[in-house]
């Protein structure tokens, strides 16, 4: 599809998929009277309610198959971002030269003149996201965070009214098939390998990431990491105004190490100590969204408005399964970090800790070396424990370092030990570097049960 093409009208519309995503837009698209065919090779009591509501909408809906042969009647095929492009129903539509979108690229066509501020990068995206709106709520603005974040755009654009702001998380997954993006703002928080079991090479991830600037032109801004050298790379060339943010040197956003202050175009906004967030990643992320909030009108940069952006980052709390501080038992800190699936998110974990910390790695290996986090391990842990999967490999390249212990796929047994490591004064740190599909559906059931077992019997 070329940008801002309408979604056709001819024809019955695919979408693979019968997650949050392809549910919201199957919804969306029979609302405005579209034809629509949904189906999901998976057969859970999940997929069978989301069958049965959409049915009772009038989408026609198979569960644990895809008809190839209706398919190859689609005008365009809707995919989910958990369907890789692998999966058998993209590529038959490829074969058939089927137009194929992402379910935001659909929900864009349905939005009504919103400012959106969109996100994107390998880590910290979801906590930015949803720091620039919740700073957009400061200033009195009607903002709501989708995307990647958990709700679909194609959600909000079904919604009446639409909220007026939109801040819109973009995975590499959505970035592949969303051709017409272009935001008012786009945020690059940073970039590392990534998602390995899924792109062939890190040059085929950042390919999907380079995506997001398809569409950038001499109005184009920009908020980029000065300290990310793969970040530089990428936006050398990129056309638009580009506000830059760091925690090294000055920049439009920075941390001034004499002060101890978020600088924000000019002038200090907030004082470290006042930014109720763990690790030096998360003063990046504030001023990329400070930053993100204020590029976007220049009504946002008065000293009222700054004032109302300060007082909103003064009040953000960290994300559920992101450095999320769940209690301090026994003088022992407990830190939810679920979401850090990959070694780079976990490595920013690790390296903020500020006490001594028992290290809780583990789940489904996705093909990264866990040596790069040997550095901030040897200053920050004093014993890790390897579990699930991964643990054979974690062990292998964290030994010549530090204390590992290595476990099976029990997690009480996990907790157990961590809690017979840790001392008063010291920190347990759940930031696996792995997906949990071995143990788990997902982070989020991850790191609840974590909660859970951090406060039993503390």
């Amino acid at each position: 599809m070329t940008p801002r093409e309408l979604v056709p009208r001819e024809g019955e519309i695919a979408v693979i998929g019968l997650a949050r995503s392809g549910r919201a837009v199957a919804m969306l698209l029979r609302k405005h009277g579209y034809n629509v065919y949904a189906s999901d090779i998976a057969s859970s009591p999940d997929t069978g309610r989301c069958a049965e509501e959409l049915r009772a909408q009038g989408v026609v809906v198979d569960v644990g198959r895809h008809d190839l042969e209706r398919l190859a009647r689609a005008s365009l095929v809707v995919t989910s971002p958990g369907v890789p492009p692998s999966a058998r129903p993209l590529a038959f539509a490829r074969d058939k030269s089927i137009p194929i979108a992402s379910e935001v690229e659909v929900a864009l066509n349905f939005l009504e003149g919103q400012c959106i501020v969109a996100v994107t990068g390998t880590n910290g995206k979801t906590t930015t996201t949803a720091l620039i709106a919740h700073l957009l709520r400061g200033l009195d603005l009607e903002a709501i965070e989708a995307g990647n974040i958990g709700t679909p755009l194609s959600e909000i654009a079904s919604r009446e009214p639409q909220p007026k702001w939109i801040s819109l998380e973009m995975s590499s997954f959505q970035l592949h098939d969303t051709p017409s993006l272009k935001p008012d703002v786009g945020v690059l928080t940073n970039l590392s390998p990534d998602h390995l079991d899924r792109y062939s090479t890190v040059d085929e991830y950042y390919a999907d990431k380079a995506r997001f600037f398809a569409n950038a032109d001499a109005d184009s801004v920009w908020v980029v990491n000065h300290d990310d050298k793969a970040v530089k790379r990428m936006v050398r060339d990129v056309a638009g105004h580009k506000y830059s943010f760091s925690l090294l040197k000055e920049a439009r956003g920075y941390l001034d190490a004499r002060t101890n202050q978020l600088v924000v175009l000019g002038a200090p906004l907030l004082s470290r100590t006042d930014l109720p967030l763990l690790g030096s990643h998360n003063v990046a992320n504030a001023l990329a969204a400070s930053l993100a909030v204020m590029a976007a009108d220049r009504s946002h940069q008065t000293p009222q408005a700054r004032k109302g952006i300060a007082a909103a980052l003064k009040t953000f709390r960290s994300l559920p399964h992101r450095l999320e501080l769940v209690g301090e038992f026994g003088g022992v800190q407990w830190i939810n970090d679920s979401k850090a699936t990959n070694v780079s998110s976990a490595a920013v974990a690790i390296d903020g800790m500020e006490r001594p910390t028992v290290l809780l790695l583990g789940g489904r290996h996705k093909g990264e070396a866990y040596t790069p986090l040997a550095e901030a391990v040897k200053r920050k842990v004093k014993r890790v424990i390897a579990y699930g999967e991964a643990a054979p490999i974690i062990s292998r390249d964290l030994r010549p370092v530090v204390d590992v212990v290595r476990l099976g796929s029990d997690f009480d047994e996990v907790i157990h030990a961590a809690r017979a490591a840790a001392r008063s004064g010291e920190a347990v740190l759940l930031s696996p570097a792995c997906s949990s599909y071995d143990m788990f559906s997902n982070y989020e059931e991850r790191g609840e049960r974590f909660r859970a077992l951090a406060a039993k019997e503390a």
